[in-house]
């Protein structure tokens, strides 16, 4: 009773070590099945230079046509085969080279079958000192196939390979070994394994290559993704540096300033309200853009700590400006709908640009702002009259027609811009309800610089 109890407790320590027993086996039928797999597997062009591209597979139609011509020869000269069975059993051997360039395993029964058809005609001719199972040029046109199997599997079904062909070697010599002939298991063996270990070794050779390639590609794009996050860091601590600290000045002095004047007007006191709002409002949206910059994701929906303006908040930019002295009038035509997140964005920003050109550009004119849902996208106008007196002097770099372009051309929709009779100047967009995607028409625009 005790034994009984005792041995599934000793016995179980070796299943738990990992003493699979079904293990040596699973991985054989792996290997059996690998064997049998006649799947394709081309050759590769060589890369450069390109005029020889096809240069190893000319060098193997070559080998093929000159194994299989040797093959002939041998069975005609050296062991007195005559007849029609001659290219029977010398085009296989040629044409398994061909074959194992684009299915390697396939190549490989098929030249070893050819090779095992040779021993078996041969057999009663083979005299004294005559190779056999393998002619002497057999094992040397089996060669190219092994390399072939070789340099495109992995090394266990190379072992595999080899490993049949010289067991089957061996075999027929045990079973089968004419009196008097020559055995060619010994040169068998050290030809086949020295082209299987060959074939390794390139093979791992352009494994090696291929990873190195790929490392080398990945550390240039770390090296380009360093290089712009540190070129955006660097960007936002200018902003905050310099911008955010002149927005936040003119905050407090816009909140300072009526208590600094006996008797403010009721209108200097909008005006100043508005110019602290206007300048709190440009820190809000500063600090999304800084937390923009500044993440490593700026898609990312967690860095977007304040929701983007849309069309829905064109009133609040028309007060403004009428607030800073433009007579702006607003019309909507069309029926509202519901818009992408990018379209509702791309046309404030347009809207909110073309407004501040006219603030600039055109002070004391009329503005006429237009939007418009047409069946197939959205129609955005603003225009405005000659100026009623002369625009002071900015610093600008004159890059917001620029960037209302772009905005709209990322979209796939189309911005014009341009006087108007009378003197006055009208900014037009249409932007389509379903735009494109950003990265493909950006790479439609690379394409057309190019061309």
């Amino acid at each position: 009773m005790n034994e009984q109890s005792e041995r599934p407790a000793r016995a179980q320590p070796t299943v738990a070590s990992g003493g699979d027993p079904g293990a040596p086996r699973t991985r054989l039928s792996s290997v059996v099945r690998d064997l049998l797999d006649l799947k394709s597997d081309p050759l590769p062009k060589m890369s450069r230079p390109r005029w020889l591209a096809w240069l190893p597979h000319v060098m193997l139609v070559c080998l093929a046509v000159y194994f299989g011509f040797l093959t002939a020869e041998q069975l005609r000269d050296h062991y007195g085969i005559t007849g029609g069975s001659v290219p029977l059993l010398a085009v296989p051997v040629g044409v398994s080279v061909v074959v194992a360039a684009r299915r390697p395993l396939a190549g490989f029964w098929l030249g070893l079958i050819a090779a095992g058809l040779i021993a078996w005609t041969v057999h009663g001719h083979a005299g004294d000192g005559q190779s056999w199972p393998w002619l002497p040029i057999g094992m040397f046109s089996f060669a190219p196939v092994l390399l072939l199997v070789a340099l495109r599997v992995p090394p266990r079904v190379t072992i595999g390979a080899v490993s049949v062909t010289i067991a089957c070697t061996a075999l027929a010599e045990v079973l089968f070994q004419p009196d008097h002939a020559s055995p060619s298991l010994l040169g068998a063996v050290y030809i086949f394994v020295f082209t299987g270990l060959l074939g390794y070794a390139l093979r791992a050779a352009r494994l090696a290559r291929t990873k190195l390639a790929e490392q080398e590609t990945l550390t240039e794009e770390e090296r380009a993704r360093r290089t712009l996050l540190e070129e955006r860091s660097r960007i936002a601590r200018e902003l905050h540096d310099v911008v955010a600290h002149h927005m936040t000045v003119i905050s407090i002095q816009a909140q300072v300033a009526p208590h600094l004047v006996e008797n403010p007007s009721e209108e200097l006191k909008e005006n100043l309200a508005g110019i602290r709002e206007n300048a709190l409002e440009a820190l809000t949206e500063l600090r999304r853009v800084l937390g923009v910059l500044r993440s490593e994701q700026p898609d990312d929906p967690a860095t977007r700590q304040h929701p983007q303006p849309t069309l829905a908040e064109l009133d609040g930019l028309v007060d403004n400006v009428r607030g800073a002295g433009l007579d702006v009038t607003t019309e909507i035509a069309g029926i509202r709908r519901p818009l992408t997140p990018g379209v509702e964005l791309t046309a404030y920003r347009i809207m909110q640009e073309a407004l501040s050109n006219c603030l600039r550009h055109a002070p004391g004119s009329r503005v006429e702002v237009g939007v418009a849902y047409v069946p197939r996208g959205l129609h955005l106008r603003v225009t405005n009259t000659a100026p009623t007196r002369p625009a002071p002097p900015t610093s600008g770099a004159g890059h917001g027609l620029l960037g209302m372009r772009e905005r709209a051309g990322m979209l796939g929709g189309e911005l014009a811009a341009g006087p108007v009779p009378g003197g006055g100047y009208e900014v037009s967009a249409l932007l389509p309800m379903d735009p494109v995607h950003p990265d493909s028409s950006s790479h439609a625009a690379e394409t057309k610089k190019r061309d």
